[in-house]
């Protein structure tokens, strides 16, 4: 299984915005891949799945928290502003996603988002 990291370039704009900064560059958070056009998507539940059209498919994992090694990245990248970048990130860092199908994603290519049908958990239950 090879895990992948997939941030928002909205979500992005906004921790950027909130540092003042003009933008962040995705590799110094170790992005796989940046996706654009999916509303609160560091939100999106496990097991969700995006899919290319040839097949292609992403799994979900589960929301990627902010990190103190992301900071030092942005610290060095852009002095000043990294000690920030933790509170910034939190609810906007993204997900990590596992491998379900190979295929070929093409940059500025259509994924499509499946959510799985499911009750919200309740412990106790």
């Amino acid at each position: 299984m090879r895990q992948v990291s997939i941030l928002s370039e909205e979500e992005l704009a906004e921790v950027a915005a909130e540092l003042e900064l003009d933008h962040i560059n995705p590799e110094w958070l170790g992005a796989s891949m940046i996706v654009r056009g999916l509303p609160d998507f560091t939100h999106l539940p496990p097991s969700a799945r995006l899919q290319a059209d040839d097949g292609a498919t992403l799994v979900v994992d589960m929301e990627n928290q902010p990190c103190t090694l992301v900071s030092r990245e942005v610290e060095k990248a852009r002095p000043g502003h990294g000690i920030g970048f933790k509170p910034a990130a939190v609810g906007k860092r993204g997900v990590t996603a596992w491998v379900e199908r190979p295929g070929a994603l093409k940059l500025g290519g259509t994924l499509r988002l499946h959510i799985p049908g499911q009750r919200a958990w309740q412990p106790g239950r």
